[in-house]
Order: C-alpha cells, then structure tokens, then sequence
C-alpha cells in the first residue's frame, strides 16, 4: 500500500492534528470532511490550500467557496493566520457561492446586472411586482389578499428565496389549477401570482436580467446548467476548490458545485457539520453532505474533524451524549456547565427540590442531571451540584439571567463577552425589562428589541391614538414604525408612497396621528378590522385614570381579537404563535409593572430609549440562536429552557435538536441553562446531555491535557534581512517559498541561529 506523503507545508503558531495532516495530504478527487461546531473547519481548509501551494500550485488555480460574506472574510482571515504570505493569500480567489454564480453567470451575460444589494431596493422592486398581480389576473381578484406593508413584502421574498433555493419552480405542473400549484408549493396563492410577476420584472421581456438580488445568480445559474449543461463552459479553470459550511448547501447551490467538481483535473475538499443544518426552511438537508455527494461521486473520500478548540472537555463530552458522535477537546481548560432553576419546584403541589444524583437510565440513551450543594445566590446545577433557590416563592426566568450576568461580572469578567442566546424571539420581553432595571447594558445582534417588533408597535400606537400622546415617544424611527404597523394590522390599503408621506409627517407632528386614525383607518381600512380598532380606541378614552395597564392591554386584545389577527397577518402558524406569545408577554410586563395606562405608555417612551442607547462597550449581546451559527462567545446564557419552548412543538425535532447543539456549542469558558424548577416541565435537551454520566471522564480529561507538554513547532523560524539571506543558507537555513520565511529544520541546532531566531508562538 503506498504511504502518504509527508507533509510539505508548516503553519505558523501551531502543531496540527493527526486528522488535520490526514486532510491536508489527501489525495482524493473528491474530499469529505465531517466536523463538529468548533473543530476548526476554516483553518483545516487553509492546511490543505496552504499544502497545495507549497507543492507547487499556482494560487491563481485555488479557488475557496462559503455561503456567506462574514465565513468569506473569516476564511480570508485564516489563509494569512496559518503563514501563507498575504501577497500569496490575496491571489487565491476566495468568493460565496452567489459570487461565484455572478461571476460565471458574466461571462455568458453581454450586460452587467444591476445588483440589489439591499432589502429596501428588493422591497421596491417587490412592490412594483405586485401592481402587476391584480390586473394580469382579474378572474382570481377575490381571492388575491393584495397587502403592501413591510412585513407582507417581508414574508413574500421569504417565500420566493425558499422557492428559489430549493428549485421548487421546475416541480410544477402547468396543468394545474393556480390554486393547486400555489399549494403545492405551500405558499398562498397571492404570494405565487407575485413570484411570477416579480420573475417577470427581474428578467426581463427577452430573457435579459436588469437586476439581481439576493441568491439570484446562484438560482440563474442552477436554472441555466438545467436548461443547458454546455453552460458548465464558462466556469473559470481551476485545480483546487475548498468548501466551507456545506450543511447550508440547498439544491441551486447543489446543482452548482455538482457541475463544479465534474471539471477535469479538479480537486476538491469540503467540510460541513450536518448537525447544524438548521435552514431546512431553506433548502439545507444533511442529504447533501452524505448521500447526495455518494451518490454523484461514490469514490470521495470521508475523514472526520472531531477535536474542538472552543470549549474544554466538560462541553465537548456534554455535545458527544446529546448528538451521539464523537467529540473531544484537549484544551487545559474546564467550561463551565450550570442549570439553573426559575419557578418553584413542582408548580402545582408546592414541592420543594430534592437532591438527586445524576443517573443513567437504562429505558433510554440519555441521562437526567440533578443534584444538591450551595453556590452564592444563584440557583445552579452544574456538573458537580444543585441549588435550591433562593426563596419559596415564584422566582422567574429573567431574574435567573440578571444573577447569572451578575456572577459574570463579580469573577471580574467582561459584560462584552456575555451573550443570550433565545429559541425565539418573544422571550426576550421579560429578559430586556429585567436588563432594564438592573441597568445592564445590552445589544440586539440581528433581531429588534421588543419594543420595536410590529405587534407591540401596534399596540403602542393603539395606545398613542387613545392618549393622543405620540409625541411621548422620542425617536422618529419609533414613531414611523407605529404609524406602518397600524396601517398593517389595521389592514388599511395604501399605495407605498401614501404610507411613506404618511410615516414622514406623523413622525415630525405626532399630533397628526389622529387623521390617520380617523381618515385612514377609519374610512379606509378593512370595514371589521377599522370597527374594532375603534371600538378598542372608545374603550381606552373611556378608563379611569388609575385602571391598570395589563387589564387595558388584554381588554383590546379580545376587541380587536389579536390572535386571529396574527394569523391573517402572518402566513406561517408558526410565526403566528410566536406573535401571540410576544403579546402575551407585554401583557404580562404590563401587569408586573403595576402601572396604570398612562403612566405605561410613558414608561415604554423610556424604555424605548434604553433600548436605543449604543455604548461602545460593555454590552451584553442579545439574539436568537438561529442566528449565532458561526459566532462564539465566553459566556452563552440560554433560558427558558423548558419542554414546552426548547424543543419548539411547532417544529421537526431533529432540527430543534440541531439549533440546541448550535447554541450550545457557542461558548468558550462557561454554558447556562436556565429551566423551570419543575422536572416534568424541564427541555429534554438538558438530561440528553448527560452532564452527571461524563463529569468523571471530563474532570480526568483536564486533568490529562494539563499534563501533556505543549506542542513544539519541527521547525524554529528566522527573521533573516535581505542582506543575510546568503549568511542563514550557508548555514543550513532553508526558504518557505509559500510562507516567504527562512528556517531552521527540526533536525538542527537553533544555537548558530540566535541573532535571527523569531519569537516562538505562545
């Protein structure tokens, strides 16, 4: 059997792994590499680029590939972090796929695209898209639910990306009723009709493409390699293609790199986790990283990326029970793992917590983690123990994450390195007005603070209208997205520049808010919808001064009946629940308040502000974990762990098992779980992991890595001048070409060499 070839390429800083050599020197047309959540991918993959040209390729012949532009900027970061030369690094091409696409996609076009680079530009193009909807379909008119409001063009383009991604178009049958096809597709029929229209718009009468959004080359191209395989002969040449993030591979992305690989001479490696496929509203199976790349290449070649370097043995073997794979660290280092209660024991009988050992059951693969010890004033279960809370009373979830944040700050860490990571976004209620009055800074990454989601938006202006008091709310922007949601739950039909003029003149006279109530939502908006937002508004004008805000709250939901309102306005139950959820909890904050409307809705102006505040630093990061792939942290705090939240009942298990992983996986140093006291109503995710079955193993670890003599580069690199280069190869030294270093072989003594030793890596 021929023995692999030693390794030519050295990085800088560190030793790699027997599975990281193993990647960097296979010789496989086709490469595989199955990694768990921090194991390293990126930097695997510069190993073998970094190997590739130290062996003589071309850079200009590389060429890298990732799915967004923060894993593009990460993956141009590592080229340069393991020691290839930055003049070197900057020649390979290193694109996401969409870029990828356009670029090929260019060279068969005779005119450049214009590129919709934002949300706004795709939203007028949308809106232009719909006009058409109504007058080229006249005989569906009755059944066509023609909104023009933010988040209706929002679901839309959710929608037509869905559809897109997943090459839904070319299952349709044209025999079919429009009606049939739209369900088959499960989009409303409206949403369809307007796909088509808006197709129509970005291509063109002649099939000539004026603009492009949002994963439109990667959609043009799979459909050009459908229509016609010759297309395959405008992709560039090259010899080495790397692949970053493969479980967000949906089919268009598929057809692309399926095409992509059968060039002759090509190499490629590709590395994906599918336990994070977490996108399978998007197209993303873990299909695609194990049968369907079998199936199209039955001699690719598997390896595994099991090492993690985020987090230390206590999570790496927690992450191992739950997903049932190997996983290991060899980091000298303990994270932290501590389950925290809120609510009180057994809700319902008043039973106090008990302190059980951590037991694996026979029934089943999993274990149950609970046990019983002291810790400060913070309720924690962590691998060692359980404490009970502090109080016989109720205590909640969102007081759980103010003393975790707390006992952060006390072992003198840094607010910045904190992240809460929620399974949806209305939980975040509760938890920002705790921040609030705890005075703890914080920053929502990609989602809106609650204050400013459309539903509590709405409320906020039903509120406005009755008090007539907008102008207690500070912010223009605030102010220009209560006037849009009241359109939009008002269900009032407005071209897009009425509501823009509209937004414009109530935010600079918030006075004006009552014309819009009495003339747009009044006259104008859906005759059941405007009766019962007045009945609602009459009601509120009618209260005592001192009635409290909760009752006013929950009084206007059942007016205005929110809840079947959410699911005329939203198109997924899904969404539709988390609205009623969202509602449900200003209600509630409303009621721990113990304010009266007025003094409320002053309340929320301020808040608001908080909210809005943005210091540079210490601020405690804030989002929903669909949203932290990719990203790590010290410290990931994840509440509402409760069986009735995490697992979402709503969706597949499997996927709501992978975005656990993903949260999970995020911290460095140390992982709370905060969930109800009560065991039966506790996630399952918690005992799955298993924390009491592998604390022993854990622990003996840490032990073992603090003990291992740290890894020593085979090699000692020189800071050689110009003039001394002819000095140093005298010498012995020898020339990285791919690194644009002089060396000292492993074999050698560094003695001579002292006046150009570099400092060695810490």
């Amino acid at each position: 059997m021929t023995q692999p070839s030693p390794v030519q390429f050295i990085p800088a800083g560190f030793v790699p792994t027997d599975e990281q050599r193993a990647i960097q020197l296979s010789r496989s047309r086709v490469t595989l590499v199955a990694a768990n959540a921090g194991a390293a991918k990126t930097t695997t993959l510069a190993l073998r680029i970094g190997e590739a040209l130290t062996r003589g390729l071309p850079p200009e012949d590389i060429l890298a590939l990732t799915f967004t532009p923060e894993a593009k900027q990460v993956m141009q970061t590592r080229l340069v972090e393991v020691g290839i030369a930055y003049n070197t690094a900057r020649k390979i091409r290193v694109q996401t796929m969409d870029e990828f696409a356009a670029r090929v996609l260019g060279n068969l076009e005779d005119a450049k695209p214009l590129a919709m680079q934002s949300a706004r530009e795709q939203k007028v193009h949308a809106l232009a898209a719909l006009e058409d909807v109504s007058s080229n379909y006249p005989s569906k008119s009755e059944q066509l639910e023609i909104r023009t409001h933010n988040l209706a063009v929002s679901q839309f383009l959710e929608a037509l990306l869905r559809m897109k991604a997943t090459m839904a178009f070319d299952s349709v049958d044209e025999g079919l009723d429009l009606e049939y096809i739209a369900e088959d597709l499960g989009v409303p029929l409206t949403d369809y009709l307007w796909s088509i229209e808006y197709e129509k718009h970005r291509l063109g009468t002649f099939g000539e493409v004026p603009s492009r959004g949002f994963f439109d080359a990667t959609y043009d191209l799979a459909r050009a390699l459908r229509d016609d395989p010759e297309t395959i002969e405008a992709f560039p040449a090259y010899r080495l293609v790397v692949g970053d993030e493969l479980h967000d591979l949906n089919e268009a992305s598929f057809r692309i790199l399926e095409a992509l690989l059968k060039m002759d001479k090509l190499y490629f490696v590709g590395v994906g986790d599918r336990d994070q496929v977490i996108y399978s509203q998007m197209g993303a199976d873990e299909a695609y990283l194990n049968q369907r790349f079998s199936a199209v290449f039955p001699q690719c070649a598997h390896y595994p990326l099991t090492m993690t370097y985020r987090h230390g043995p206590h999570l790496a073997y927690a992450m191992e029970a739950f997903k049932r794979k190997p996983v290991d660290s060899k980091l000298p280092m303990k994270t932290e793992i501590n389950v925290v209660f809120y609510g009180p024991a057994n809700a319902g009988d008043g039973a106090s917590h008990e302190a059980v050992e951590h037991t694996d059951r026979a029934s089943r693969e999993t274990g149950e983690a609970s046990g019983a010890a002291a810790s400060g004033d913070v309720a924690t279960q962590s691998q060692d123990a359980l404490v009970r809370p502090a109080s016989a009373n109720a205590i909640t979830c969102a007081t759980r994450v103010v003393e975790a944040i707390a006992k952060w700050r006390r072992d003198r860490k840094p607010l910045d390195g904190c992240a809460i990571l929620l399974r949806d976004s209305h939980q975040s209620i509760e938890i920002e007005n705790a921040l609030m009055q705890a005075d703890i800074g914080y920053r929502t990454l990609t989602m809106n603070s609650y204050l400013q989601r459309e539903e509590i938006l709405f409320l906020r202006g039903m509120f406005a209208i009755a008090l007539n008091n907008l102008e207690k709310v500070a912010s223009p922007a605030s102010r220009e997205a209560i006037v849009e949601s009241l359109s939009m739950f008002g269900e009032v039909p407005m071209t897009p520049a009425a509501l823009e003029e509209a937004k414009t003149t109530i935010a600079r006279d918030p006075g004006t808010l009552k014309y819009f109530f009495e003339g747009q939502i009044q006259r104008v908006g859906a005759a059941a919808a405007s009766a019962r937002i007045a009945q609602a508004v009459a009601y509120v004008q009618a209260l005592e001064a001192d009635t409290p805000a909760h009752v006013a709250l929950t009084e206007i939901c059942e007016r205005i009946g929110m809840e079947a309102l959410a699911r005329r306005v939203y198109v997924h139950p899904y969404d539709a629940s988390v609205i009623a959820k969202s509602v449900a909890g200003f209600i509630e904050a409303a009621r721990a308040s113990g304010k009266n409307v007025r003094d409320f809705a002053d309340w929320i102006g301020q808040a608001d502000a908080f909210a809005g505040t943005r210091k540079a630093r210490d601020l405690v990061a804030l989002d929903c974990v669909a949203h932290a792939k990719g990203k790590e942290f010290d410290h990931v705090i994840l509440p509402y762990m409760a069986a009735s939240e995490f697992p979402n009942p709503l969706r597949a298990f499997k996927e709501e098992e992978n975005l656990f992983y993903v949260a999970a996986t995020r911290p460095k140093t140390r992982l709370t779980l905060i969930a109800p006291a009560d065991p039966v109503a506790r996630s399952s995710f918690i005992a799955q992991m298993q924390l009491g079955a592998t604390r022993g193993r854990a622990d003996t670890a840490v032990r073992r890595n603090t003990a291992l003599p740290q890894a020593t580069q085979s090699r000692r690199d020189l800071r050689v001048a110009y003039a001394d280069k002819d000095i140093v190869k005298a010498m012995g030294a020898q020339w990285d070409k791919t690194r644009k270093v002089w060396y000292v072989p492993g074999n050698m003594d560094v003695t001579p060499f002292e006046n150009w030793l570099a400092k060695p890596p810490r």
